[in-house]
C-alpha cells in the first residue's frame, strides 16, 4: 500500500492518499478544494491513478475538493450512502467493503459529530489503520454543537466502534491544530481529556456541552457547498474564492498518459 498524509493549513485538515501498488488505483480521503492541484501532482509523482475521493462527512470548516478533482481528473466521488447526495457517484455503508484496487476499506458508521459520519478502517500486512474523520482526534474529538451533532451518539460511537479495536491500532484524524500527526487507540483510551480513563457518558456530555467554541468561520458556505460535493456557493467570500476556479492542469494530462501505460 502507498500511503501519504497531506495537510491543509487554513482548516488544519488532513487528507489521506491511499494507493494500490498492484493496480495503481488510489483514493483521497477528505480532499480539500484548496489543495487539489497539489494532491494531483503527488498522485502523478507516485505513478497512481486519481480513482476516487472519499468523504467521512459533510464538512463545516472547508469545501471538499471532490467536485474539483472529478472535473480535473475524472475521479469518482464517494460519500456515505445515507447522505443521499445526488452529486456523488458511489455511496458507502457499514458492512460493505469499499475496494480500491486490492485495498479494502471498511466503513464504520460513527454518528455524533454529524448524524451520518463514517470512519474507515484498513488492515495492512503489519498494522491496522483507522481514519477517524472528525469523530476522534488526537487527545480531543469532533464538536457536537452544530450540524446534527449529538454528544451521546459520539460517546457511543467512539466506545463501541473505536475503543473496541486493538490498542495498537494507528489513528489518523481528520484534523489536528497543534502539529501532531498520529495517535493510537491505546493512547486515546488513556490520555484523551474528554474520553480517557473510563469517563462516563454523562461526564463526556457535560464536557461537550460546555466547550463554548467559536462559530466556524466557513460553515455558512461550506455546508451547503459540500452537500453539492464541493460546489462553491455564491456566498463564498472573496478571500476564499480562488480555489473555486477550475482550470486545466498540465499534470492531469501526464496522469492520463501514465494510466494508458498501465493499461
Amino acid at each position: 500500500m502507498i500511503f501519504k498524509q497531506l495537510f491543509e493549513p487554513d482548516s488544519c485538515t488532513y487528507t489521506y492518499l491511499l494507493g494500490c501498488e498492484e493496480t495503481g488505483e488510489s483514493v483521497l480521503i477528505d480532499p480539500v478544494i484548496d489543495t487539489v492541484e497539489r494532491d494531483l501532482d503527488i498522485i502523478k509523482s507516485l505513478g497512481l491513478k486519481p480513482s476516487f475521493t472519499l468523504e467521512t462527512h459533510v464538512h463545516a470548516d472547508h469545501l471538499t475538493g471532490a467536485r474539483k478533482m472529478k472535473a480535473l481528473a475524472s475521479s469518482q466521488i464517494v460519500v456515505p450512502k445515507m447522505d443521499q447526495l445526488n452529486c456523488a457517484d458511489l455511496g458507502v455503508e457499514e458492512g460493505t467493503i469499499f475496494q480500491v484496487g486490492n485495498l479494502q476499506l471498511h466503513p464504520l458508521f460513527t454518528p455524533g459529530h454529524t448524524s451520518t459520519h463514517h470512519a474507515y478502517l484498513i488492515k495492512s500486512n503489519t498494522q491496522t489503520l483507522l481514519f477517524s474523520g472528525d469523530a476522534l482526534l488526537i487527545e480531543a474529538c469532533g464538536r457536537t454543537d452544530f450540524q446534527s451533532g449529538d454528544p451521546s451518539a459520539l460517546y457511543n460511537s467512539i466506545h463501541k466502534k473505536f475503543f473496541t479495536l486493538e490498542d495498537e491500532t494507528l489513528v489518523y484524524p481528520g484534523h489536528d491544530y497543534e502539529g501532531r500527526q498520529i495517535t493510537t487507540i491505546g493512547q486515546e483510551k488513556q490520555r484523551n481529556p474528554r474520553l480517557g480513563n473510563n469517563k462516563s457518558e454523562q461526564e463526556f456530555i457535560q464536557i461537550m456541552n460546555n466547550l463554548n467554541l467559536p462559530y466556524p468561520k466557513k460553515i455558512d458556505f461550506a455546508v451547503p457547498g459540500n452537500t453539492q460535493c464541493g460546489q462553491c456557493p455564491d456566498n463564498v467570500p472573496k478571500e476564499y474564492r480562488g480555489p473555486c476556479d477550475i482550470q486545466s492542469v498540465p499534470a492531469v494530462e501526464q496522469i492520463d498518459s501514465k494510466q494508458g501505460d498501465q493499461g
